[in-house]
């Protein structure tokens, strides 16, 4: 019988996946943990939103992802690479938002071996007005926890299905909270283990790797180099070149599980920063309207779902735990 540490093949054939019993308990894993995660962020006064597919601009990307255009009735669209700009000019109606929103990126082709990677995914995406980052933080990780404690208490026969062992989540529902560290101690620790990780850049896929197998709970990044991430990241005031920014690093060697920080919202220092990475600022007229015009300060973050899924359910693979996943260089349905 199929398990869910196996090192598997990517789909090509739709019905052999949707009867695996693999996919069935990471997809019912996978609802226990929407339905948590909207009844918390509910709880907490935030509306949900549906968030746009398509646009005439999107996150400008990092890591060699490639942008995918549709014609708009004779104008070039974007599909939607991340629901950010979207989600700040969002706070001009209400004060804190969420949606779970679908994200289309073409990957390099070599992140289909990283096992984390999807061309099509879904994101858990939350803004905040008038929020620090630590603000952010402080709701990624109640999240995160309030979504984990659902899956134990009310689904512990999918992850018994899965050879997922609750005692893997001990650490993370003990209440202690979720550990902050540094970009630069991060990039110590990777060179301390003979990594050569760029200390001007994200941490790298590998390099998330192994920082995230030293770890029994998922844990914060903080602090990224101001090259690293796109425009809309607000540098720290008292500490030029660093970033008010987050990552989330699930532990057991899950990697990357959300990203996040404190936005820009000043114009003239979004268009400074938009020249700095070699964006066009032509190409957001709407935004930068909006912006002109006055849109709130705020931080927020988008949770991958299909990374939370697997990290909690224990599959080899972020594509068990999508129902149609589209890995990259894998022509799937």
């Amino acid at each position: 019988m199929e398990t869910a540490l196996e090192a598997p093949t990517p789909p090509t054939d739709p019905r052999a996946h949707l009867a695996s019993p693999v996919t069935r308990a990471a997809l019912r894993i996978q609802h226990v943990m929407l339905e948590g995660v909207r009844q918390r962020l509910s709880e907490q006064g935030f509306t949900e939103l549906l968030p746009p597919v398509i646009g005439p601009v999107t996150d400008p990307g990092a890591r060699g992802a490639k942008q995918v255009d549709v014609d708009y009735y004779g104008h070039r669209y974007k599909l939607m690479t991340s629901a950010i700009l979207y989600k700040q000019a969002s706070l001009t109606a209400f004060d804190k938002i969420f949606c779970v929103a679908p994200n289309v990126r073409l990957e390099p082709l070599e992140t289909s071996s990283t096992s984390r990677h999807l061309a099509e995914f879904h994101q858990i995406d939350v803004e905040i007005a008038g929020a620090s980052r630590e603000d952010a933080m402080a709701v990624a990780e109640g999240v995160v926890e309030h979504a984990v404690r659902r899956v134990v208490e009310r689904a512990p026969h999918e992850l018994d299905a899965l050879g997922r062992n609750p005692d893997a989540f001990a650490a993370l529902l003990s209440g202690t909270g979720f550990e902050r560290r540094t970009h630069a101690s991060a990039v110590r620790d990777l060179h301390a283990m003979g990594h050569p990780q760029n200390a001007d850049a994200e941490i790298d896929w590998a390099g998330e790797a192994l920082l995230s197998a030293k770890a029994d709970l998922p844990f914060f990044l903080t602090d990224y180099p101001k090259g690293s991430r796109g425009f809309y990241d607000k540098e720290d005031p008292g500490h030029p070149g660093r970033l008010r920014n987050f990552d989330l690093l699930a532990a057991e060697g899950y990697g990357e599980l959300c990203s996040g920080g404190e936005r820009e919202h000043d114009y003239g220092t979004i268009i400074a920063r938009m020249r700095e990475t070699g964006e066009n600022p032509a190409k957001y007229a709407w935004y930068l309207k909006m912006v002109r015009e006055g849109i709130p300060a705020s931080a927020g973050f988008g949770i991958g779902l299909e990374r939370l899924t697997r990290y909690v359910s224990g599959t080899h693979s972020v594509w068990q735990a999508s129902a149609f996943p589209k890995v990259p260089g894998t022509v799937t349905p």
